[in-house]
């Protein structure tokens, strides 16, 4: 990577990761993207992420894809933290660490002596990010925490779909990915707060709390407006309970097509329908079904080309829903450089790149550590361990390398 390709906001900051699965990692991987030095601890076989990769464990170049969608730019210190002297090299990492990340479960960290409270006693001003299922403490805080579980829980599946007849999941690990960045903002606020009072902070978020702010406006209207879950039933073409029709999902001859806030006359003009005419002066909330099936009548007998004519003549606002083989040529996409080809143990692939830019730049750093332990020593030797202390350790099975002193 070119020197002027990469991030500099977050240089100097240290920052340990005992995370896995996707929140934390993700979590983590926003802060590296930003140049922070982020050291991933993980267990002598490797995390979590580098044995699954989907139901089929997808890999490129033996790496798995799971692990490269949350672990870019970091480097690797494997370890057995239950062995009796794992403590005393944390925290001699901790001393010089600004940022310390998990999401083991609730009181797993602080049964192994990592608590914020223990953490805090080695170095007080430490930034101590943790990320759980459902919160720290709380009457829920031992149930798996798992980002479809979460979105039942958050009331965004039941929002997602008629939750009479058919309640939807989002396709894809929303909240996981959403609480990660909810975390990452956290602990740059604690850290902001820090470089202002030398203070350092707990930052807790969790999945249901990543579920629930994804829903900040739909939640807001549904207590204002003093509803009970029969709002929710509707035509299932529409994509959201709270606005009216024809906000959705409609098929065409061809293709499917997002119809988003329309005028009723505009959109009867554009269609050349008279029984949408008819529906003139219609109230397209409180008559959401009706106008709804009414929309999806008329464009299911036109194909997509003809709509998209009819449509922007009119200005209507509309779109093909696309799937992934359409979004890697979208020119847009392409514009912005948000997917980018990296290439593993020579074999290639495509990731999503971090997804702001600075100055009209975005880093395009995709580096990995290709094995657990990959960095080790180097760490080690950087936090002030002399090369005895670090032999010791590997010989003792405390820590793990893969490569020798400087290859990682």
């Amino acid at each position: 990577m070119n020197q002027e390709d990469k991030l500099d906001l977050l240089s100097g900051v240290k920052v340990l990761d005992f995370t896995h699965y996707l929140q934390g990692p993700a979590c983590s991987q926003y802060l590296a993207d930003m140049s922070a030095d982020v050291i991933k601890i993980e267990p002598p076989n490797g995390a979590f992420e580098r044995h699954w990769g989907g139901a089929n464990t997808i890999r490129v170049g033996g790496l798995s894809a799971f692990f490269m969608a949350g672990n870019r730019n970091k480097r690797s210190l494997a370890i057995d933290l239950k062995h009796p002297d794992a403590k005393e090299v944390i925290f001699r990492l901790v001393k010089q660490a600004d940022v310390v990340v998990q999401n083991f479960r609730p009181g797993v960290f602080e049964r192994l002596g990592f608590g914020f409270d223990a953490l805090r006693k080695v170095r007080p001003e430490i930034i101590y990010a943790s990320a759980s299922g459902y919160g720290p403490d709380g009457p829920y805080k031992n149930l798996p925490g798992q980002d479809l579980l979460a979105q039942a829980m958050s009331g965004l599946v039941a929002a997602s779909g008629n939750y009479k007849e058919n309640p939807v999941p989002a396709g894809v690990s929303l909240v996981d990915q959403h609480g990660g960045t909810l975390l990452a903002l956290g602990i740059l606020g604690a850290y902001i707060r820090r470089l202002r009072t030398g203070q350092g902070c707990r930052v807790d978020t969790s999945l249901l709390a990543s579920g629930m702010d994804l829903q900040s406006e739909s939640l807001a209207l549904y207590f204002a407006g003093r509803h009970d879950r029969r709002v929710m039933e509707r035509d299932g073409h529409l994509a959201c309970w709270h606005i009216e029709a024809p906000y959705g999902i409609y098929q065409s001859k061809d293709s499917f097509l997002a119809l988003s806030l329309n005028d009723p006359e505009k959109l009867a003009e554009a269609l050349d329908s008279e029984e949408l005419r008819s529906l003139k002066g219609v109230n397209c909330y409180e008559q959401r079904d009706l106008y709804a099936s009414t929309v999806a009548k008329i464009v299911a007998a036109r194909t997509f080309a003809e709509l998209s004519e009819a449509f922007d003549k009119a200005g209507v606002w509309y779109g093909r829903v696309q799937d992934y083989d359409d979004l890697r040529n979208n020119p847009q996409v392409r514009h912005n450089r948000a997917l980018i080809d990296v290439s593993v143990n020579g074999e290639s692939t495509t990731l999503v790149a971090h997804p702001i830019t600075y100055d009209g730049e975005v880093g395009r750093d995709f580096g990995f550590a290709r094995t657990p332990g990959q960095n080790t020593v180097d760490v080690l030797e950087e936090a002030g361990f002399s090369s005895g202390e670090v032999h010791s350790l590997l010989a003792q099975e405390v820590v793990f390398s893969s490569t020798q002193a400087g290859e990682g």
